[in-house]
């Protein structure tokens, strides 16, 4: 076993483990610490993939900035603690449905897809995960969804805006 494959196995279960204590942690604040491992562990994938770059704008981009705002809507809120209820009737046949979805389409790509030895093998260039050519990438070939994800993420920082001015006015009153 190299040293590499030893990092990714480490690096998966703290993955795997990160996940699992987001999803599973009743405190809210927990749960988004738990979702800041889980980004900094991708975030070391991707300096295992050669790609500095990229890691450096997880971490930048979704550990600081967006839990940065996850955490200020909790604690604005107030829903530090989940109240400790039943779900919906729905929920929990709908989470078995997806995963089984889940489970066949990765059994799918896992045996029907190329292998992953010929992904593997085939190197990637000089300048991969570079700021330049992700640059040009984002700005021709991926403008569009570019553009719309920004408009996506206004939309949502007004909406926020908005239901938090709302939620003030009808306390005042």
């Amino acid at each position: 076993m190299t040293v590499d494959l030893i990092l990714f196995l480490i690096l998966a279960a703290v993955a795997i483990a990160t996940a699992l204590g987001m999803l599973l942690s009743r405190n809210a604040v927990y749960s988004a610490l738990f979702l800041v491992l889980n980004f900094a562990t991708v975030a070391v994938f991707y300096l295992l993939l050669g790609a500095p770059f990229i890691a450096l704008t997880q971490v930048t981009v979704y550990a600081g900035a967006i839990m940065v705002l996850f955490l200020f809507v909790i604690m604005l809120l107030g829903t530090e603690e989940l109240p400790k209820g039943e779900g919906l009737n729905w929920q929990k046949p709908m989470a078995v449905i997806l995963a089984v979805v889940l489970m066949v389409e990765a059994t799918f790509l896992i045996f029907v897809q190329e292998p992953v030895a010929d992904l593997i093998s085939n190197s990637p260039s000089a300048d991969f995960g570079g700021p330049r050519a992700i640059g040009e990438l984002l700005f021709s070939r991926y403008l569009l969804p570019f553009e719309v994800t920004s408009i996506l993420l206004l939309v949502a920082m007004v909406g926020a805006i908005v239901l938090t001015l709302n939620k003030k006015e009808g306390g005042q009153k």
